[in-house]
C-alpha cells in the first residue's frame, strides 16, 4: 500500500511515521509514504493561499498549486488514459464529508494499492479541486480540526492496520476481539492510594468457555 500525502506542512508528520507499528511498516515495506508539497509551486513572492471570492474570513488554499502537486503522483496503470488505475483512491478531507469507519478502512485496504490524501488548512481548499479531481469527501468526526494533516494520520494509521503482515498477528486487530474492551495484566492485585484493585477472578481461572462468555459480556 502506498499513501501519497498533498500538504504544506509535511514535517507534522515525522514524529508519528517513525514511530512504533507505523515506523516499522514502512521499514518493513508493507507501506510507503510519499509526500507532494504544493508550495514548492508557488511563485517567488506570492502566498499558497488567497482571499474567498464572495468575501467572508480567513484565506483559501490555491488550486492550481494543488493539482501541481497531483500531478507529480505517479502510479504505474496498465489502463489507457486513466493515469491512476482503478487501484488508486483520491481522498480530500471535509467535514461534510463521508464518515471514516473501520468499515472504510477494511474495505480501502482491500479495494486499493494507492491512497491520495489531500490535507487542507485555512479556510479549506479551492472548490475546483474535488470538482477536477472527482476527490471522495471524508471527514474523521463531528469536529473541526485546523488542518488535514491529523485526518491524514487517522486513515494511514487505521488503514495500514488492515494490511497483512503490519500487527504480526490478525488477533491483535482491536475491532477482532469479542465486546467487551476490558484488558488486564500483571500485576494481579494492583494497590493504589491504600485500596487494592484486582483482576476478574474469571480471568485467571483458566477456564477458556467461562473467559470467552466474560469477554462477550455474558
Amino acid at each position: 500500500m502506498q499513501f501519497h500525502i498533498i500538504t504544506i506542512f509535511p514535517e507534522m508528520f515525522d514524529s508519528y511515521l517513525k514511530g512504533s507499528i507505523i515506523g516499522r511498516a514502512i521499514k518493513d515495506k508493507k507501506i510507503s509514504i510519499k509526500f507532494y508539497n504544493p508550495m514548492d509551486f508557488c511563485e517567488p513572492k506570492k502566498r499558497v493561499d488567497a482571499r474567498p471570492y464572495g468575501g467572508g474570513p480567513g484565506m483559501v488554499l490555491r488550486p492550481e498549486l494543488f493539482l501541481k502537486a497531483f500531478s507529480k503522483i505517479k502510479i504505474p496503470s496498465k489502463i489507457p488514459r486513466v493515469p491512476l488505475g482503478k487501484k488508486a483512491k483520491i481522498i480530500l478531507f471535509s467535514t461534510s464529508g463521508k464518515k471514516f469507519t473501520t468499515g472504510y478502512a477494511k474495505g480501502a485496504a482491500k479495494k486499493f494499492t494507492d491512497i491520495i490524501l489531500i490535507s487542507g488548512r485555512y479556510e479549506g481548499i479551492d472548490a475546483r479541486v474535488q470538482k477536477i479531481l472527482r476527490a471522495e469527501e471524508v471527514s474523521i468526526g463531528d469536529y473541526v480540526l485546523t488542518g488535514g494533516e491529523l485526518p491524514a494520520m487517522v486513515l494511514i494509521d487505521s488503514i495500514s492496520r488492515q494490511i497483512p503482515g503490519v500487527l504480526g498477528k490478525y488477533e491483535s486487530l482491536e475491532e477482532e476481539r469479542v465486546s467487551t474492551s476490558e484488558v488486564y495484566t500483571r500485576p494481579e492485585v494492583l494497590k493504589y492510594k491504600g485500596k487494592n484493585y484486582k483482576v476478574p477472578k474469571v480471568l485467571l481461572s483458566g477456564n477458556h468457555k467461562k473467559i470467552d462468555e466474560w469477554k462477550k459480556g455474558g
